[in-house]
Parts: C-alpha cells; structure tokens; sequence
C-alpha cells in the first residue's frame, strides 16, 4: 500500500477556514483534552481502486481518534465490510494504533471538521469542498467512488464541478460522471440509519457486492 503524502494537498492539519467549526473543535477540546480536535485526514491506500467519502468526523469517534470512522458506531458496520470484501486487514476499527491497514481503499469526508450536531452548514461544506476536490484530481478514471449519504454524494459532484441535477442520490445507485469515475450511492451507516433499519448488513453489504461485481474482469 503506497502512502498518502505529508504534503497532499486533500488536508491540512492547520485549517481554520470554517470559523464556526474551529472555534467548536476548541471548545470540545477544552471539554476532552486527550481528542484529536482538529481536521481528520484521509486514511488509507494513496492509489485506490475503491474511494469512500462520508459526512464528517463523530464527535466521539474520528474526532476523538483522528482517523475516520474509528472509535465510533458507523465505523462498526463500515470496517467489518471493508474486512469481508478484502479492503481492510481486521473487521473492528478501535483506534489508530490498532494495527489496521486498509489495501486498495480510501477513507475520506466531505467535511474535515467535528460539526456541531453533526450537521455542517452549506456554506462549510462548500468551504471545505476545495479538499475533496484536490483528492478526486489524484484518483485514476477506474476508481470506484462511494458516497456514504446524500451529503457525501453532493458533495462529490461540487467537487467534480458538477450540478446537483446532474446524478440524483439513491441507495445502491451507480452514476457515470463526466470525469470517467463511476459513482456509487449508500446510505450512511450512522446509529440512527441501522438502528431503524433504513440500513441493514444485508442492503450495505449489497452495494459493496455490486461495485465489485460491475469491476470484475
């Protein structure tokens, strides 16, 4: 597995762009002094053949671990997925000194940054969109996309320069963008999405199925 680069430029450690969110990750840090408390970076393979991109850092999961989806209920559903469809190299994801690796997949979020309810603001998500996009331009044409929810999704297309018109989100969805990349839909495996069935092992377990089946050789 090739490493994402110290200088790339889909993070920065440093960021305050978003103020509402800076100030927020200051306060939280106040209140949990051993959490990560700043922008999540990606995680993962640098050249991957399957990238994710979820919503935002949890208030007690990346945030706390600063690493996506470890430490927190999505991470449950998503790692033990990841681990069954050869992407990862153990199914929990507890921390980052955990030993997991993933091969030939990327973690990734539309929003860097610890939001307040979990709910980024349009004009933050734009903000933040510059990251995203700077990660996109890195990914050869053959890459499998997942948009983990309809904030994601969206998110996906801004970067890519597109309208929202142009692919509505839908679970299990696939769309051809313009750039080559085919993108894939899922509803996030948040608590509140597998908790009332909107999502369940079988209907994520479905997608990832679907993105392998449309890539095989």
């Amino acid at each position: 597995m090739k490493k994402i680069a110290k200088n790339d430029k889909s993070y920065d450690a440093a960021c305050r762009e978003c103020p509402r969110l800076a100030n927020f990750l200051g306060e939280v840090k106040s209140q949990y002094p051993t959490y990560f408390c700043k922008p999540v970076p990606p995680f993962g393979d640098a050249t991957p053949s399957l990238f994710i991109v979820g919503l935002a850092p949890g208030m007690h999961g990346a945030n706390a671990t600063g690493r996506p989806f470890t430490g927190d209920h999505a991470g449950i559903l998503l790692y033990e997925t990841l681990h069954k469809f050869g992407y990862a190299t153990q199914p929990r994801s507890l921390n980052v000194d955990d030993g997991l690796t993933l091969t030939g997949c990327r973690i990734s979020n539309a929003v860097k940054c610890l939001p307040p309810g979990n709910k980024p603001t349009p004009d933050e998500i734009k903000t933040c969109n510059h990251f995203l996009a700077n990660e996109l331009a890195t990914l050869p044409a053959d890459t499998r996309i997942l948009a983990l929810g309809g904030i994601a999704h969206n998110a996906v297309l801004m970067a890519f320069g597109l309208k929202v018109s142009a692919a509505k989100f839908g679970h299990a969805a696939r769309h051809l963008l313009a750039s080559g990349h085919t993108l894939y839909d899922s509803y996030h495996c948040s608590r509140y999405n597998t908790n009332t069935k909107r999502l369940t092992e079988a209907t994520f377990h479905a997608v990832f199925a679907m993105i392998q089946q449309d890539f095989e050789p």
